[in-house]
């Protein structure tokens, strides 16, 4: 059977990364229009123009790198926050000490604290606490050690802010790592559970035979049912518990949360839709008896087949439970919205609590050849069961949710 892989991508992030890239670009103008709606008040505008033009090139030839934490190195974090300190410190010499001291803004104004949100979405709050107090540092130098209110507020508000950025980054990653773990630990349940449908329609009920046919025989053919049946338990037991593969879900934050899935496809898969009563109408016999609508009874492929495999094994328990003489009526129903298929027989019925027992000792017929195949359409599987008087189970599956 081929397999094809899937690879799930998660990134709680990716929009924080392209509202900085938006946010660089738009506040490098407004620094821009500064400068230009004051530049007569400069002491030294060639200064100012000349750093500003060098912040344009540099934004203009950076904003990819701004694109996703991949991309947005170390290296070139610690350049960046150089061009916005960098900035700051040259506003003394560009600016008048009047200007600077009635709270007037820095040449890259707040295209600074565009550095420290990338240091926040980068590294978390740590890096963020990191790079703020750098900027806070540079503009209290700018001032000789007395800021004006409107400065630490400005001060203040970027530091608070980018801490509190960073935390929330820290706790998107760690929750599309989780999500994806569960995603994956869901896929792996899945797969097992198809798994052990498959070996107990085919593996376990060859070797339940053999235990039955050689205790029966008695000789060397008891011994070999008596392994037979160590072997069924012993498959029973892995099939029951199963393991969960290690984790393959991504630990490198800048590429988000990652988890890869492997789907079998079913021979056949290329069939869009099939008629159920096709698949049913070899259960017909002298001792099961089929009704079926006049008309087509069409699922999708995958569908059809599940929900068949559902009706064989429930005709494997009459066979095994009620014994060989006991009869079996399918009815198959569609209601347009929903298909109803009914198995009903004429055996003895199920003690109460046998199910829960079965199930217990790692018996899963029912849990997994029938209700766990149904569960997975969207469907349901209801049985009555009354001793003496036989059992009936309903199989339900919605056509909306049937894909």
């Amino acid at each position: 059977m081929a397999k094809r892989e899937r690879v799930v991508r998660m990134s709680v992030e990716q929009p924080l990364w392209r509202a900085l890239t938006a946010y660089r670009l738009l506040t490098m103008v407004y620094a821009a229009l500064l400068f230009a709606a004051a530049y007569r008040k400069f002491d030294q505008p060639v200064v100012a123009a000349g750093y500003l033009a060098l912040l344009a090139v540099w934004t203009l030839a950076t904003y990819r790198r701004v694109a996703n934490a991949a991309s947005c190195t170390k290296g070139f974090l610690v350049a960046d926050l150089a061009v916005a300190l960098t900035g700051i410190l040259l506003t003394p010499l560009a600016d008048t000490h009047q200007r600077i001291t009635d709270g007037g803004p820095t040449l890259p104004s707040i295209w600074t604290a565009g550095s420290v949100l990338a240091f926040a979405l980068k590294g978390g709050w740590r890096w963020a606490g990191f790079a703020s107090t750098f900027v806070a540092a540079a503009n209290l130098v700018i001032h000789g050690g007395d800021p004006t209110r409107d400065t630490l507020h400005n001060v203040l508000l970027v530091w608070v802010a980018s801490i509190a950025i960073g935390y929330v980054v820290e706790v998107a990653r760690a929750s599309e790592a989780t999500l994806a773990r569960a995603l994956e630990i869901e896929a792996a349940t899945r797969e097992r559970e198809r798994l052990a449908r498959d070996i107990h329609d085919g593996v376990l009920q060859v070797l339940a035979m053999v235990q039955r046919r050689g205790t029966e025989l008695g000789g060397e053919a008891a011994e070999l049912g008596r392994m037979a049946g160590e072997q069924e338990v012993a498959l029973r037991t892995l099939v029951s518990s199963g393991l969960v593969q290690p984790s393959r879900v991504s630990r490198d934050g800048s590429l988000g949360a990652l988890v890869d899935t492997y789907e079998v496809e079913e021979p056949g898969a290329e069939e869009a839709e099939l008629d159920l009563r096709s698949l049913l109408a070899p259960h017909a016999g002298s001792r099961v008896s089929f009704a079926e609508p006049g008309s087509p009874v069409v699922l999708p492929a995958p569908a059809a087949r599940e929900l068949a495999a559902a009706v064989g094994a429930a005709l494997d328990n009459v066979r095994k439970h009620a014994g060989e003489g006991a009869s079996a009526w399918i009815l198959v129903e569609d209601w347009g919205d929903e298909v109803i298929v009914t198995v009903r027989d004429d055996g003895p019925g199920i003690p109460a609590g046998r199910l829960d027992q079965a199930e217990g000792e790692g018996r899963m017929g029912v849990a997994l050849s029938i209700r766990g195949r149904l569960r997975d359409l969207g469907g349901s599987a209801e049985l009555v069961s009354v001793p003496g008087q036989g059992t009936e189970v309903e199989l339900k599956v919605p056509r909306g949710r049937t894909q």
